[in-house]
């Protein structure tokens, strides 16, 4: 894909000295292998994101796509979250994960239980009230194995949807502590959405577990795409309570041994990352593009706005 095509906040970064590129990533794709072709205008998307999450790659996507190879064999995302990318792009084929169990539960349910899970959300969307809400949130932390799958997952959603600006956020104990959102009239229940991403998850893997054992398997010519937890800005700037364990400096340099080891078995690799030293250090030597993204997530309207962060390839543009 040309630069030009690139949106123009993109800025590229040139890392000093950076290492030959392998020839490796440069193997073409088995015959037999499906591809999946990015064209420059995508079609339209069946379905968007049915969750919204934390550090949601929503207003990233214009320059995700700019920035993926034009075409793969199957597709990666170890850390899953709200998937935009994945809902956008579609792709015939995928291996899906994430570690949060309960999220990857909802998204099992949804592909194959759909029905099942509106019914049950439109329960809750009846009943909605703060007494409700907290009522569901205790059930939910005090009774987890009480629940079948689909009562999970319909209640997994219905906190997400009205839960104090849709943030999933658990302690220590695994326990979700996020208060009730001050909504008019939340969307509880979008069944054409539902029913839409029921479609397109039926085509993917979905999996729980690490993100090593995730891509273990990926080939030459695959697709990795890793939107880990974000190296924080700051002391006060971390936030990655998606679940009770956390996703430290050690986690992201194995992380980025993982996408060393990929860049050497020629498989296409992107990862979106917040702008720090520590996260610039660790892919010296690949190509890091820089970018202006708004965020939201703080609780004060006054620290909320653009924030530099960084998307790094391992040069198959």
């Amino acid at each position: 894909m040309p630069s030009s095509a690139r949106l123009s906040t993109l800025q590229h970064i040139s890392s000093p000295s950076p290492a030959p590129r392998p020839s490796a990533r440069l193997r073409p794709l088995a015959r037999t292998q499906p591809v999946t072709r990015i064209q420059p205008a995508l079609r339209p998307a069946p379905s968007g994101p049915i969750v919204k999450w934390a550090g949601g790659k929503g207003k990233l996507l214009g320059a995700l796509i700019a920035n993926m190879p034009a075409r793969f064999g199957r597709y990666f995302e170890p850390f899953l979250g709200g998937g935009a990318l994945f809902f956008r792009v579609s792709p015939e084929r995928a291996v899906l994960a994430d570690r949060n169990d309960d999220l990857m539960n909802l998204y099992r349910c949804v592909a194959w239980k759909v029905d099942a899970v509106i019914q049950r959300l439109e329960a809750h969307r009846a009943e909605h009230s703060e007494d409700h809400y907290y009522a569901v949130r205790d059930h939910w932390n005090a009774e987890p194995r009480t629940q079948s799958a689909v009562e999970r997952a319909a209640a997994f959603l219905y906190l997400n949807k009205t839960c104090y600006n849709g943030l999933f956020r658990v302690n220590q104990k695994g326990h979700f502590n996020v208060p009730m959102g001050r909504y008019t009239e939340p969307r509880i229940c979008d069944r054409e959405q539902l029913k839409a991403a029921s479609q397109v998850l039926r085509g993917a893997e979905l999996n729980t577990g690490s993100f090593a054992d995730q891509v273990a398997d990926a080939r030459a010519g695959d697709f990795v795409y890793f939107d880990p937890p974000y190296d924080p800005v700051s002391r006060t700037a971390s936030f990655t309570s998606y679940t009770a364990s956390a996703f430290g400096p050690d986690e992201q340099r194995e992380l980025a041994t993982v996408v060393r080891d990929l860049t050497r078995r020629g498989v296409h690799v992107m990862v979106s990352s917040s702008d720090t030293p520590f996260i610039r250090r660790l892919y010296r030597g690949l190509d890091i593009a820089q970018i202006a993204v708004a965020r939201a997530i703080n609780s004060r309207a006054s620290a909320r706005g653009a924030v530099s962060e960084l998307i790094v390839t391992n040069g198959y543009l």
